[in-house]
């Protein structure tokens, strides 16, 4: 049932708390009374509208006093074929602003994607190009909705999806072993009909299966090689027998000496507020919000059935949507704190994805040592590090997003890859050009995943700058008698149009985030550099889908000035969008950026050359960045850890005999 606009109370303990399932009823409900919305205006999503950022920097907890409380929606009028951006104060129960956003079409909706699947499997045209591969009972043919990218052979004016086809053999079966090759359908989702229907020639359906599930891995004879599962995996029990070391108050989180506020969006799923460090009893910010800002995955096959494969899964569906319940025991262990997520389905209705965030301490091994060889002393300390993590699937793929913050200042951030590859057909005996074999018949085209993370910066204050830093070697002479000298050489990022940057690993390239009229008792500015991981380029050229419509991609580092409506990498609405919105867009307006509000925004890649050990479940994958203190502190900031005593195992073992570390008290 709707809630009554006076059923809803508004007063939050944060104003950057996430949406409440309540809200999200009241914000639905105030848009249908005073828009007298109808049932063909769909809600895409409804998140939380963000206060201005020196309402929340000047909000004081408990005071009276707070930004007004509002939600941001994105709607779409399948009527009149419109995308509209609203916002809906709930401080005063009132539409504050409306606004059709013209040629934008906002992300795919979930009930779009399952009346894809419907009219694809009811289409005539499909169904005959099924009876050509032998398939008449097509209940069990598996559809994937794929975004329709940009193709110049589309109609225009059209909410448009291209669905692709794979066979199960029953109804929990891995689809993705028997893709049906060549057979590309286009849908019209106004119309929600299938305008055409194109079998590029029938290659046969691979046979061999490809289950991953203990219950189907054995019963016939195309199981894998192995023949049972591993009997000598014995327990890891990660156990804190006083409990965790962290706190929370709703969405705030202290964890020794990190403050920091766990937040949620349904396009970029999890999202960091307001990371500090408290220092000598003074809570030093570091970063004002962290999040995932895009996801691009380009495909480098020609073929009809993969050159479709280039989506943006945050901008074109959603990332925050598609957020699993996470298990324990299975995606976290330990002593574990669960954040639900709260979204919307498109009556606008709340949707709440239990146990979406994760947040646990890990060991992290040692942290600092050193043995005087002289006294024979040894000083031994080991590190933690708080993870806070979220599991999304996209289709076939898992991707897991993790920050992981560090008691020595470091912060990392890492995406693991899992899941299943997006498979090919191809004629047994033959070799892909485009991808490799993972089993007879059956290949993984050659792809890329590319995430762009929009760093908010706040070192010590707004006004911040940012330098590259590259060694140089000296040439031989007066500075450098010997051959040997090196020295870090430092850049201004003056501008935008300069701070448009990529890796060099060959002079161990860096970049400095710092804090010019903020100094550390050497003189020095206060800074936090960012340390590259592996990394790439899009291999797709000029003329190319990733190209026109993914140029955040093409460079590593972006800095921009802070601007409250600049928030993803391919732009606000990439779905069907033919132009490379987002950053290069933003960088043309050429801002200052020294000592100023910057936004730093790191692109990184995955490169996916497929393997056979990629199949049928991909092992997982990682990629990601750290940002480590520089001058930041002084001095190492876990020099503090208490000193940790050998303990034996509860199940007996001697000291030597698996003996564990305890933290002294």
């Amino acid at each position: 049932m709707t809630a009554r606009l006076s059923d809803v109370r508004t007063t939050v303990n944060h104003p950057l708390e996430p949406l409440s399932a309540a809200e999200i009823d009241q914000v639905s409900a105030i848009l249908r009374e005073q828009r007298s919305l109808d049932a063909r205006v769909r809600f895409v999503s409804i998140a939380l509208h963000e206060p201005p950022k020196r309402e929340v920097l000047g909000f004081v907890e408990g005071s009276a006093e707070a930004p007004e409380r509002s939600a941001f929606v994105v709607l779409y009028d399948r009527s009149n074929q419109q995308t509209v951006e609203t916002v809906v104060s709930l401080s005063s129960r009132a539409v504050s602003s409306w606004r059709v956003v013209e040629g934008a079409q906002p992300s795919i909706m979930l009930e779009e994607f399952f009346q894809t699947e419907e009219v694809t499997r009811a289409n005539p045209e499909w169904q005959e190009a099924m009876r050509k591969r032998g398939v008449t009972d097509f209940s069990l043919a598996m559809i994937d909705p794929w975004a329709a990218g940009y193709d110049i052979e589309d109609p225009l004016g059209r909410r448009l999806i291209r669905p692709l086809t794979f066979l199960r053999s029953r109804e929990d079966d891995n689809g993705y072993a028997r893709p049906v090759e060549g057979l590309i359908v286009l849908v019209d989702l106004d119309l929600m009909e299938v305008i055409d229907v194109r079998d590029h020639g029938v290659v046969a359906v691979p046979e061999k299966a490809g289950n991953y599930m203990p219950e189907l891995m054995f019963d016939d004879d195309n199981r894998p090689a192995h023949t049972g599962l591993r009997g000598d995996v014995r327990p890891i029990e990660i156990t804190q027998p006083e409990g965790a070391s962290f706190t929370v108050e709703g969405h705030a989180v202290s964890w020794q000496k990190w403050r920091l506020r766990v937040g949620y969006s349904p396009r970029e799923g999890l999202v960091l507020h307001q990371i500090g460090y408290e220092d000598r009893g003074r809570v030093r910010p570091i970063i004002y919000r962290a999040s995932l800002s895009e996801m691009y995955i380009p495909y480098g096959d020609p073929a009809p059935t993969h050159r479709i494969k280039n989506v943006f899964d945050e901008g074109e569906y959603g990332v925050g949507l598609l957020l699993n319940p996470l298990q324990l025991g299975c995606d976290c262990l330990g002593e574990i704190r669960y954040f639900d997520a709260v979204a919307n389905d498109q009556d606008g209705h709340p949707l709440t994805i239990p146990n979406a965030i994760c947040m646990h301490e890990e060991d992290f091994g040692v942290g600092w040592k050193h043995t005087d060889f002289r006294t024979e002393k040894v000083e031994v300390r080991r590190s933690r590090r708080l993870v806070i993590s979220c599991f999304a699937t996209v289709g076939n793929y898992e991707y897991g997003f993790f920050w992981y913050l560090y008691t020595d200042g470091t912060i990392q951030y890492e995406v693991k890859l899992s899941g299943v590859i997006s498979t090919g057909a191809i004629p047994v005996g033959e070799q892909p050009r485009f991808g490799n074999l993972v089993a007879p018949g059956l290949y993984g085209p050659n792809h890329q995943h590319f995430f762009n993370v929009r760093l908010d910066m706040q070192l010590d204050g707004v006004g911040n700058s940012v330098y590259e830093v590259d060694a140089v070697a000296l040439p031989p002479g007066a500075d450098n008698p010997y051959g040997n000298a090196w020295v870090s050489q430092k850049t201004l990022l003056a501008r935008e149009s300069e701070a448009q940057r990529l890796i060099n690993p060959l002079v161990a390239r860096t970049w400095q985030v710092v804090n010019p009229t903020e100094v550390n008792e050497l003189g020095q500015p206060v800074g936090y550099k960012l340390m590259p991981g592996e990394n790439v380029l899009p291999m797709q050229g000029e003329g190319s889908q990733a190209w026109s419509r993914a140029q955040f991609a093409y460079k590593h580092l972006w800095v921009t000035a802070y601007d409250p409506g600049e928030m993803y990498a391919a732009g606000d609405y990439p779905n069907q969008n033919n132009t490379p919105g987002g950053l290069p867009e933003f960088a043309k307006a050429d801002r200052s950026l020294e000592d100023q509000d910057v936004v730093v925004w790191y692109s990184f890649g995955a490169h996916h050359a497929v393997r056979p050990e990629d199949w049928p479940i991909m092992p997982v994958g990682y990629a990601g960045f750290h940002l480590k203190p520089f001058g930041f502190f002084d001095g190492n900031p876990a020099l503090d850890m208490p000193r940790s005593i050998p303990a034996c195992h509860a199940g007996g073992a001697q000291v030597g005999e698996g003996a564990r570390e305890q933290v002294m008290p």
